[in-house]
């Protein structure tokens, strides 16, 4: 696999998968997130061959080691004893472990673990609780896109859970839930949906926490990151007894554009022809997405980020902006100034163009933000995202007073 991974022969990588993972990764997905870590290291340099971890475990996991100009990343194969891949996963972090950021204090909050929905998309999840009577105001954080567990756990970061341990120390409930994707990726209908990866447990959560004696059942908010902000009005449209909505990087540019326009950033930081061919690709199967032959059987890998037609009729039908405008719910929304994934031009002037004469709605840009809130200098990269942090204290101050405000 290490030559395979070298040439950047993605689709016969995949043809090494086992069915599972087949269907949940493409090639394309392959190539992009390969091109995100070798961009933000300075481009590949070498590969090295794989080294199996002693100890005779079925699947074997299996690490690749892969040099780059600045620093390099790990990739982490699992073998089967049928000689397939039965996981793969990039690895930037090199074992850096998550450490609570300084302003959470364990001693003002408690957690247990909940379930939220029925059935076998049920998901679980953590509430934390404020230690006190309250009633408190409460929040239902929502991850970005991707396959994300209630942490959005990304390397040695979990920017949710750093929102979840700040806000339960400064008096706020927060309930923080596994997507379907990470907990069920195997069981998904081919079908599935922005709408049924967000909403079902969104609301769930909801009802959970207005049971709660020690939360105010009239101040449940959202609180969405990335694609979760970008969902966010469309659960509020669904429940209107939501009291407001906190909108951190949620993008309002159709994902396909959003997808070609990072692939390019992506490609700029290294250049090359395996850069060319991703931005190609995703140019050709954007193209798809927007124009009048998109039908519900359109192969997924005929599409963007191997999304299913599904998906994509279901993302294409949704204007988050246009929801947002017809909701009654006061919102904070917050951009990073430093963000390459959800842009000030890009993402952040439709919501203000659309909202900004709302008394109800505040728009802050934190300048040295990048797209999970931490802080930093100069251009953000993929790496960055690699390094710990934290997000931003300011961040979870703005957010704490402004739903204390509510």
């Amino acid at each position: 696999m290490a030559t395979l991974l070298q040439a950047e022969r993605f689709d016969e990588i995949v043809e090494l998968f086992a069915p599972p993972l087949r269907a949940a990764v493409s090639g394309e997905a392959l190539r992009l997130a390969w091109a995100a870590e070798a961009a933000g290291h300075g481009g590949v340099r070498a590969v090295d061959e794989p080294i199996g971890e002693a100890g005779g475990a079925d699947p074997v996991r299996v690490h690749i080691q892969v040099t780059c100009a600045s620093g390099g990343f790990t990739v982490i194969a699992s073998v089967g004893g049928d000689g397939l891949l039965h996981g793969l996963r990039l690895d930037p972090h090199g074992g850096a472990e998550w450490q609570p950021p300084h302003y959470a204090d364990t001693g003002r909050f408690t957690e247990r673990d909940v379930v939220l929905g029925t059935g076998p998309l049920a998901v679980p999840g953590t509430l934390s609780l404020p230690v006190g009577p309250g009633p408190w105001p409460a929040v239902v954080l929502l991850s970005g896109g991707g396959a994300f567990d209630r942490d959005e756990s990304s390397g040695p970061n979990k920017p949710l859970k750093d929102l979840a341990w700040g806000l339960a120390s400064r008096q706020v409930a927060v309930l923080r839930f596994d997507k379907a994707t990470f907990a069920h990726s195997n069981r998904l209908p081919t079908d599935f949906t922005m709408a049924d990866e967000y909403l079902p447990p969104a609301l769930a959560a909801f009802h959970l926490l207005r049971q709660q004696p020690e939360v105010d059942p009239d101040r449940i908010h959202l609180l969405g990151h990335s694609m979760g902000g970008k969902a966010a009005p469309r659960i509020a449209a669904a429940e209107p007894a939501i009291a407001g909505l906190v909108l951190l990087a949620a993008d309002t540019q159709p994902m396909h554009e959003a997808a070609v326009r990072v692939a390019r950033h992506l490609a700029a930081l290294n250049p090359g022809p395996g850069a060319d061919r991703m931005v190609a690709a995703l140019v050709r199967q954007s193209a798809l997405v927007a124009g009048g032959e998109l039908a519900p059987d359109t192969p997924p890998e005929l599409l963007p980020l191997g999304f299913s037609a599904a998906y994509w009729l279901d993302l294409r039908a949704y204007d988050p902006v246009t929801t947002a405008a017809g909701l009654a719910c006061p919102m904070l929304i917050l951009q990073g100034g430093r963000d390459y994934q959800v842009t000030v031009a890009d993402d952040l002037t439709r919501w203000k163009d659309a909202l900004v004469h709302r008394p109800e709605v505040a728009i802050r840009i934190h300048q040295d933000a990048n797209h999970l809130f931490f802080s930093g200098s100069g251009a953000s990269t993929p790496a960055e995202y690699a390094r710990p942090g934290h997000v931003e204290p300011a961040v979870v101050d703005e957010i704490s007073a402004w739903l204390g405000r509510r």
